[in-house]
């Protein structure tokens, strides 16, 4: 699949983490976002309306639940895709992720780089 045009904000403070998605994404063709907090994570999604953010939960100055309850109350960014890459794996923070908006919701020490792609094109076709 080419992933020309489609742009996806990675939202994330660890960066390690964010380097290893950064080269991926981008040999993969999409043009990529990045913030490292909540607040610009915001900022970035109401400005560049991304094709889908990837969000962490645990972040600077908003917190994942934060952005995203405020990304599907706006009429301009309530149709992004938005999956939550946490490491937060509890029930209730899952349940609270779906039910808030979040359109998947995935562990990061459950899935490798491939498979975050794969949830991607799912969402970007």
């Amino acid at each position: 699949m080419t992933a020309s045009g489609k742009k996806i904000l990675v939202a994330e403070d660890d960066k390690f983490l964010m380097k290893v998605y950064q080269s991926k994404l981008k040999d993969e063709g999409y043009e990529l976002i990045t913030a490292s907090d909540g607040e610009e994570a915001l900022a970035k999604i109401k400005e560049e309306t991304p094709n889908l953010v990837l969000l962490d939960i645990m972040m600077p100055k908003k917190n994942g639940f934060e952005v995203l309850k405020e990304s599907k109350s706006n009429s301009k960014t309530k149709g992004i895709p938005i999956i939550i890459l946490s490491n937060l794996g509890q029930d209730s923070d899952i349940n609270e992720g779906v039910k808030i908006g979040a359109d998947d919701y995935i562990i990061k020490s459950n899935i490798s780089i491939n498979g975050i792609l794969e949830k991607i094109e799912k969402f970007i076709k």
